[in-house]
C-alpha cells in the first residue's frame, strides 16, 4: 500500500487549490504573451536573410549572364524562356516553404542592357502566403548595388 496516499488523506490540504492552478496558468500565459512575438520577430529575421541571401545569388547569376551575353535577363515565376528557367525565382529550397518570391526586370528609366533590377516580394500566393514582413516589405538590389527596402537596416 502506498504511504503517501494515506497520509494524504489524513491532511486537511493535499494537493493543488483552484487558486494555485489559476496562478500558475496566469503566468504560464503572461510568458506566453512576451515570448511569442519575439519568437516570430526571430523567424522574420531568419526569413530576411534567406530572401537577401537569395537576392545576392541571383544578382551573381545575372553579372555571369551579363559577361557571357551582353545583357542582363528579366526573370519572373511565370517566365518560360529556356534562359529565364535558369533562375530560381523563389528565395529558399522550395517554393512551398520559401518566404520571398523573387523577379528581375529593367530598372527604371533604363534598358535590361544596361541595368537590372531584382526584386523580393514577401509572402505571395506562388510561396509561403503566410509569411509577412510589415518591417521591410520587398526587398530588391541593381546591377549598380543601389539596395532597397523600407528600412535601411532591413538590410543589415
Amino acid at each position: 500500500m502506498n504511504l503517501n496516499r494515506i497520509e494524504c488523506r489524513r491532511q486537511p490540504h493535499c494537493g493543488f487549490t483552484l487558486i494555485q492552478v489559476i496562478v500558475a496558468l496566469a503566468v504560464i500565459a503572461i510568458l506566453a504573451g512576451i515570448a511569442f512575438p519575439s519568437y516570430r520577430e526571430v523567424i522574420r529575421k531568419g526569413k530576411r536573410a534567406e530572401g537577401r541571401a537569395a537576392l545576392y545569388q541571383i544578382i551573381l547569376q545575372e553579372e555571369r549572364f551579363y559577361s557571357q551575353r551582353n545583357s542582363y535577363i528579366a526573370f519572373s515565376s511565370a517566365s518560360t524562356g529556356a534562359d529565364e528557367k535558369q533562375f530560381k525565382w523563389f528565395s529558399g529550397n522550395a517554393p512551398s516553404t520559401s518566404a520571398y518570391e523573387i523577379s528581375a526586370e529593367a530598372c527604371e528609366n533604363d534598358t535590361i542592357q544596361n541595368c537590372v533590377h531584382v526584386v523580393a516580394k514577401p509572402g505571395t500566393a506562388k510561396v509561403d502566403s503566410n509569411f509577412d514582413d510589415p518591417d521591410c516589405g520587398e526587398l530588391s538590389i541593381t546591377s549598380a548595388g543601389e539596395k532597397k527596402a523600407n528600412r535601411e537596416e532591413c538590410w543589415r
